[in-house]
């Protein structure tokens, strides 16, 4: 056995790290990139962080774990609950590979939280409520790491227009989460280890525009152009020290989850519903303020047909009889609703009255099975450039502005999955394209040198 790490570096796209817009930062990892096996990785559906680390590293697709983002809706209501370690039903590799003695190390993976038990250490991912809460297994890793290295960072307010606050923050989470992770890698007996750094993504959202030239709010800054090169700098810098302390047949993963682009802008897709007919509020929405959240409240069941959660993709809800506590539509109906509904929203063009590629799916279009609690639609707005906006009182549907808070990027098909063998028996150079969930059966390949 030798051993394997797996750095995740979420959201990092291959216009960075194949096609070299690193601002400087990858010296190293690049050169580790060039001696490796190379995939440009395709993501799940849809490409989010919860669950396309979790597809990645049990191999089953978002329908079969049931988890189709952060946060999900049980039928029939209208409140959100928040993906966990417990939604994942399905073994992960390292539980696989515990059973066969190996012991990892797990950091940040999502969702890992609440812990469980695992041959090995874990600690926690950014959907951790807060360090006071229990963290790590074994149970007592946590004293030790507070001890040596304070209450754990597990997240920042990154869509925030405090942007050299933001900074600070970020960078303060990347060195604890690199001090932690090499003090475990260098003091505990280990065969896999899985790190997962989320300030890649923080930084990605909180300065993209500052950093991407193709961004259409592209501004070069003295301060904000510098913190996305740092934050690859830093990680880079750490991962140079830590290999020359790691035995020299150590295969190393470099990986992302999903790609990020620029974000051209938001669409208020409720609002465009009401506009449309299908989802009707008790009020005039001339009169809501920009930015109301739909509460339910605010919605006149008796006259809706769907609604609509924002976020990097759009889930739309059907307000079905027999399902919804106010159901309107008629079971017999629904499939010719949803036909109508998905042509309605594969219409919608840009502000200019320019096309859009836009693509509405049901689940079971997507997936082999589909478990848990499944939108009735998947809506992706001009292949992602366009994040569905769930608020409403906007002047236009269409907003150039994350309505949110700042955020200046979405998500993105494609991400990375570069493989370094030393020993050079899985090959070298560009191997094409891998769906995210064939790389845990890749990894396994690499862990138990199958041929």
């Amino acid at each position: 056995m030798r051993r394997l790490l797996l750095l995740g570096l979420d959201s990092l796209p291959p216009y960075v790290l194949y096609e070299g817009h690193d601002g400087g930062g990858f010296r190293y990892i690049r050169g580790l990139v060039g001696e490796s096996r190379r995939y440009v990785l395709r993501s799940c559906h849809p490409p989010i962080t919860v669950p396309a680390w979790m597809v990645m590293f049990t191999g089953r697709t978002p329908g079969e774990l049931g988890v189709y983002g952060f946060r999900h809706r049980r039928p029939g209501g209208f409140e959100a609950y928040i993906a966990s370690s417990r939604s994942i039903r399905f073994p992960t590799i390292w539980e696989e590979a515990g059973r066969r003695g190996l012991r990892s190390i797990v950091f940040g993976v999502p969702p890992t939280y609440p812990p469980k038990p695992i041959h090995g250490y874990l600690v926690t991912d950014f959907t951790t409520p807060g360090p006071e809460k229990p963290y790590t297994w074994p149970p007592m890793l946590k004293r030790e790491l507070e001890g040596r290295f304070g209450p754990m960072r597990f997240d920042i307010v990154y869509r925030s227009s405090d942007k050299a606050r933001v900074a600070r923050e970020l960078l303060a989470m990347l060195d604890q989460h690199l001090r932690v992770v090499e003090y475990l890698l260098t003091t505990r007996e280990w065969d896999l280890a899985f790190y997962v750094e989320i300030s890649v993504d923080r930084a990605h959202h909180a300065f993209w525009r500052y950093f991407d030239p193709r961004h259409p709010r592209y501004e070069e800054h003295p301060e904000y152009s510098r913190v996305i090169p740092e934050v690859y700098r830093r990680i880079d810098w750490w991962l140079e020290r830590l290999h020359k302390r790691l035995p020299r047949d150590t295969v190393i993963v470099i990986a992302s989850d999903h790609g990020v682009k620029p974000m051209l802008g938001a669409f208020a897709i409720n609002q465009w519903l009401v506009e449309q007919g299908y989802l009707k509020l008790r009020v005039d929405p001339s009169t809501l303020k920009p930015g109301t959240d739909l509460s339910e409240d605010l919605i006149d069941w008796s006259g809706t047909t769907a609604w609509a959660w924002g976020g990097y993709y759009s889930r739309v809800f059907i307000n079905l009889k027999g399902r919804e506590r106010r159901g309107t539509v008629e079971p017999r109906y629904y499939e010719d609703t949803i036909k109508q509904l998905r042509r309605d929203i594969e219409a919608i063009k840009g502000p200019g009255g320019e096309p859009w590629d836009n693509k509405a799916y049901t689940p079971q279009e997507l997936y082999p099975e589909v478990n848990g609690d499944p939108p009735d639609l998947m809506v992706y707005l001009d292949d992602l450039n366009w994040r569905p906006a769930g608020t409403l009182g906007w002047p236009s549907p269409y907003l150039e502005e994350n309505d949110r808070g700042p955020d200046d990027a979405v998500h993105d098909w494609h991400g990375v999955l570069a493989v370094y063998d030393p020993q050079g028996t899985i090959g070298r150079g560009d191997a094409g394209t891998i769906e995210i969930h064939r790389v845990k059966s890749l990894l396994e390949e690499v862990i138990y040198q199958r041929s």
